[in-house]
């Protein structure tokens, strides 16, 4: 499957839930959020039914978020649903890490190949800060977990504001050095005022080589993070969707005004 643009499109992200255990001060406001109403949220046989129809169209990688994914209950089903589609090479999840310590295991045996954790420092109180509500000692139990589970490779996300030789930033890297862990560095966004980057590390944010596809919780299949744009698969149906997605992917991400970080998935 391509684009007007000639890029290959083989990368779908799936928000499965809208909710999250933690209220990080870039992703949430701190007055809360308007969630979607449950009986708006996809069914798992309706995520597994479009990435099915999505893989018959080229897709060969296929991500799983939130929110937090892990608060979405039986999330592990939809692991074993969407593994059992063949033609899948690469499924994984990102994460916040703290619930990873009870489901590491269940996931793996599940079918999901490797995790994404977010960690944006190491130094327990400002993880608080950061996250309102987080306890660091969570997430390292939770990237042990994913360690004994083979939850390989295992990639640290790790939100700068300017650059990777901050001091968060660099105790994070040592952090990830002494532990085995690949570290992503991700510039913080802002959707509406369509502030982004390459992710040093990674290919995300490469407008050039953008491959992915993304599905919110409540069905609006986006081509394009910083962009309006979407198509919900309930109207369309799941090919029609997906092939509009994929006429109208723009060359370059502008800003999104009606989305946010939490129920996208970034």
């Amino acid at each position: 499957m391509f684009d007007r643009f000639n890029r290959k499109l083989n990368y779908l992200r799936i928000s499965v839930t809208d909710r999250c255990n933690l209220r990080c001060t870039y992703c949430m406001p701190e007055e809360g959020i308007k969630l979607f109403r449950h009986e708006d949220i996809l069914s798992f046989d309706e995520i597994a039914g479009f990435t099915k129809v999505a893989v018959a169209n080229g897709v060969t990688k296929v991500r799983l978020t939130g929110g937090e994914p892990l608060v979405r209950k039986g999330v592990t089903t939809l692991v074993r649903m969407i593994s059992d589609i063949k033609g899948i090479d690469d499924l994984s999840m990102t994460t916040n890490g703290t619930l990873l310590k009870q489901y590491a295991k269940e996931l793996r045996n599940s079918g999901l190949h490797r995790v994404n954790i977010s960690l944006d420092t190491v130094d327990p109180e400002k993880f608080k800060a950061v996250t309102r509500l987080g306890n660091i000692n969570d997430v390292f139990e939770g990237i042990n977990a994913a360690k004994s589970a083979g939850l390989y490779p295992i990639k640290i996300n790790c939100v700068i504001k300017e650059s990777k030789d901050e001091e968060e930033a660099k105790a994070v890297t040592r952090f990830c050095k002494e532990n085995d862990l690949e570290i992503r560095y991700i510039h913080q966004m802002d959707l509406v005022m369509g502030h982004f980057s390459v992710v040093d590390g990674g290919t995300g944010g490469n407008c050039s080589l953008c491959n992915r596809l993304r599905l919110t919780s409540n069905g609006k299949l986006k081509p394009c993070l910083f962009s309006n744009i979407e198509f919900d698969i309930r109207d369309f149906g799941f090919e029609e969707a997906i092939k509009r997605a994929a006429e109208l992917k723009p060359r370059c991400g502008s800003k999104n005004e009606t989305g946010a970080f939490y129920n996208i998935g970034g």
